[in-house]
Parts: C-alpha cells; structure tokens; sequence
C-alpha cells in the first residue's frame, strides 16, 4: 500500500526528466519521460519504511534516508535527483493564480505560530551547531583568500568562485559609502573575509562581532596574516549586547547573518541596529530572502542545518525595519547568484570527498551534499532569493542617484 502511495505521490511530481525507483522488492517503476534540461536519475528504496518516511514529510524523510543510505542513487548523483523534483514544479511556473483555500491558509498559520523562537541565550548554541563543527570543513569548501560562506555575485563571463566572492564585496563596500576615518560594524563577520577587505581598501576602523568561537579565532589569525591587525579588532558579542554599551558606528554591514536572528527577533534586530548607526550613518543588509510572502523552515534544515534560523520575506523585513525609522534606501534582488555559487560548493565537496569523510564521516557528508543540493534547488527553481538593503537613518546620508555605487564599484575591481 505504501509503494502505492510514493509511487503515485511521484508520478504526480515527475512529469519532465524521468525517475527509476526500484522498490525493495526489486519492483521497478519509471516516472516521467526524458526531456531536455531536466535529468535521467534512478534510485533504490532499501527498506519497507523510506516510501512511509518520504510521505510523512518528504524533505526530512528524503534527507535522513539518503543520510542513512537507505536512497541508493544509482545514476546521477544528489544535486540532480533535487534538482529534478524541485524543477518540475518551479516557484514561477507561470498559470493562473488561485488564492489558498481556507483549510491551505489555517495549515499555513499554525505552521508559522509553531515556528521557534530565537532569544539571545539560544543563538550562540544555534551558531555553535553549524560554524563550530571545525574550520577545516569549510577550509575545503569555499573560496580560500575570502571565505565567503554567502552569496556571491556573478557576472556573465565569470568562472572562479575567488573572483565572484571578491565581486561580492566590492559590490557592497561601494553601496557603504564609507569615508577616511570612519567607524565600521560588521555583525556576522564569519571568518572576517569582509572586515579585512574593508580595511585593505579603506582608512577606516572595523569591528567584527560573531557567537562562532571557531571563526572568532580563525578571524583573528587570518587579520593579522593580512597585516591589517591594527585597523580590525573581532569580538565574541551578540548584537543585542553590544547595542546596550552604548557605542555608535558610522557603517554597519551584516553578511549572512539575519537569517539567524529570527522571526521573534526581527524588531529588536532593527531597533539594536539602528541605537548602534550614527544618525547619518549607512547601513547594508546582505540575506537570504523568500520571494512571495513569510513561510517557514523546513524540518530537515531545522533539525540538522540551522536551529532557529528562518528566511524572511521582504515585506516583514522591511516591517520590522520601518519601525526602528531606517529608511530603506536602496533594495537589489539577486535572483540566480546563489545557485551559481552553491554549486560551485557543492563541486569543492565532490572534489574533497575523502577529506571530509575523513574530518567528520560518511554520514555527515551525505547530510551536507543534501544540504546543499536542497538549497541549490529551492535558489534555482523554488521562491528564494538573495536581498540587499541599504538603511540610513536619515534622507540626506547619501547621494541621490546610485552613480556613487557604480563609480566606486568599478574603481575597487580595477575597472
């Protein structure tokens, strides 16, 4: 009856490309049909209770059987068995629209009131899960002179993920404005890849706050490989704290960060941000962001990928911001750079294949790959995207056409 069921809840999904599952009894069933874009996978069900695990909840069953090794791939490989049924229903599949039925929109708010809270003594524990699982692994995924773990930006004709990550920065260093003698605050600042370019680049003075031991050393160690010790100082803060003291920068910039900070959390995101920006400072918000209206975590991410985190629309970002009287200055969709980016990850993890197993084990990489070929998807063909902000706290903190942006842009790339 179950094999009924995941072959039917398969068939209804598969429509372009073809899937050829083989159940545990050596039964065979090949959904959809080859077609162009879209690729040819086939997979075995090792046991009776994957079909039952898939339709209870498709992501997390998926994910944890996968982990298990209980979803054989037998050709094509993760990323591609994603991307074939996550494509075959994309976000903007074009049609009519219907509005939700009642029964779809109750569901749909009892999942948002479930979704967790993310108070300051619960963050370091949720940054701890995913950054502190050690250095080395991300050593061996992303770029090496940055360490970006986020969005890079793309252009047409480029190839090296080094060279999109240093686009990325200078691309958000122009947005800063920043001038000679300024007081920068990076919150999030990873490993420090944006704070030591900021200070390479410009006469200012950076902070770096983070909840991440592991990178809070790395970051250090790497500022005074770049000789830039003396202009960057990196701190083991949460933002909150850091607002109470009092202390104003002139720019704030946060990379990657506010999908930790929490639904709950929003408000007093953007009210601590705006006490801790001078009253003519600029502020610069790199997130993940849905497209569409606020949703919820998956369980497979929540449970193994980010406790606490949530990926905020634009509208309730901007909410919240508004009510700390941040004026939203200037707003960039970046639509298909993190896809690019995530699988330019995903393809360091196959290249490293037996280093990461060797660093943490067979398990954990498949989690990781599932990880990152789920995100691939759901940047490629489901509703998120990437979202710039800029902020000011008043009208007239920056020029009043986006010429200043460009020239600056153009000038850090050597163009």
């Amino acid at each position: 009856m179950t094999h009924s069921l995941i072959n039917r809840f398969l068939s209804s999904v598969v429509k372009h490309g073809q899937l050829t599952v083989t159940m545990p009894s050596g039964e065979r069933h090949v959904l959809g049909k080859p077609a162009s874009g879209f690729p040819e996978i086939a997979v075995t069900l090792t046991d009776t209770k994957v079909a039952r695990d898939i339709l209870l909840d498709p992501r997390l069953g998926a994910g944890e059987a996968y982990m298990d090794g209980r979803i054989v791939i037998d050709q094509g490989d993760i990323m591609q068995l994603v991307q074939l049924l996550r494509a075959n229903k994309p976000w903007e599949r074009g049609g009519k629209f219907k509005a939700p039925s009642p029964f779809a929109k109750l569901k749909a708010r009892a999942k948002f009131l479930r979704a967790s809270f993310n108070e300051a003594a619960s963050s370091k524990r949720n940054v701890a899960h995913h950054y502190d699982i050690g250095n080395a692994l991300y050593d061996l995924m992303l770029d090496p002179e940055h360490m970006q773990y986020s969005c890079a930006y793309w252009s047409d004709d480029t190839e090296a993920l080094g060279d999109a990550q240093e686009a990325k920065l200078a691309h958000i260093a122009a947005k800063l404005a920043l001038k000679d003698g300024q007081r920068v605050l990076d919150i999030g600042c990873g490993w420090g890849g944006m704070a030591i370019y900021l200070a390479r680049h410009y006469d200012v003075e950076v902070t770096g706050i983070t909840l991440s031991e592991e990178q809070l050393a790395l970051a250090r160690q790497r500022a005074e490989a770049a000789g830039v010790a003396s202009k960057v100082r990196f701190e083991l803060v949460d933002y909150r704290d850091l607002a109470r003291q009092g202390q104003t920068f002139d720019r704030i910039v946060s990379v990657g960060m506010f999908e930790h900070v929490g639904r709950p959390q929003f408000e007093t995101f953007f009210q601590s941000c705006a006490n801790l920006l001078s009253d003519d400072g600029v502020m610069l918000i790199h997130t993940i962001g849905r497209f569409g209206g606020p949703g919820v975590t998956d369980a497979f991410t929540s449970k193994y990928i980010f406790p606490g985190g949530y990926i905020p629309a634009l509208s309730e970002t901007l909410a919240a911001s508004e009510k700390a009287r941040l004026i939203h200055t200037d707003i960039e969709t970046l639509r298909l750079h993190y896809a690019r980016t995530l699988r330019a990850w995903y393809a360091q993890c196959e290249e490293h294949r037996g280093a990461i197993i060797d660093l943490m084990d067979e398990r954990f990489y498949r989690m990781w790959t599932f990880y990152l070929a789920g995100a691939t998807a759901a940047f490629e063909s489901g509703g998120m995207g990437n979202y710039q902000i800029q902020f000011t706290r008043s009208r007239h903190a920056l020029p009043i056409t986006r010429t200043y942006m460009e020239d600056e842009e153009r000038r850090l790339l050597g163009g």
